[in-house]
């Protein structure tokens, strides 16, 4: 189940969300999305939201009910199920 998570401090990263999601169960993959260029300048600075992966969906879902609303570094996290990727704007059917 691929799970967004948003509303995260500048100071996470994706060990800190792998540490917190690997408590239910296990991770697939983690990524914490950055800025690559502001005003022509790189800067790696997260964009504020992230994205897990985890193979067991039951696990999943118990990780997204435990941890949404959930304090971590001065910041409460938003963590539901994604939603599919839009294409064009459009998302797919």
């Amino acid at each position: 189940m691929n799970i967004h998570v948003s509303n995260l401090s500048a100071a996470t990263t994706q060990a800190d969300l792998r540490k917190a999601f690997a408590a239910h169960g296990d991770v697939a993959s983690v990524a914490v999305l950055t800025e690559e260029r502001h005003f022509g300048k790189m800067t790696g600075a997260s964009k504020g939201y992230g994205f897990v992966i985890m193979p067991d969906t039951v696990r999943a879902r118990a990780a997204v009910a435990a941890l949404d609303h959930h304090d971590h570094q001065g910041s409460t996290w938003s963590v539901r199920q994604a939603r599919p990727r839009r294409v064009h704007g459009r998302r797919p059917v």
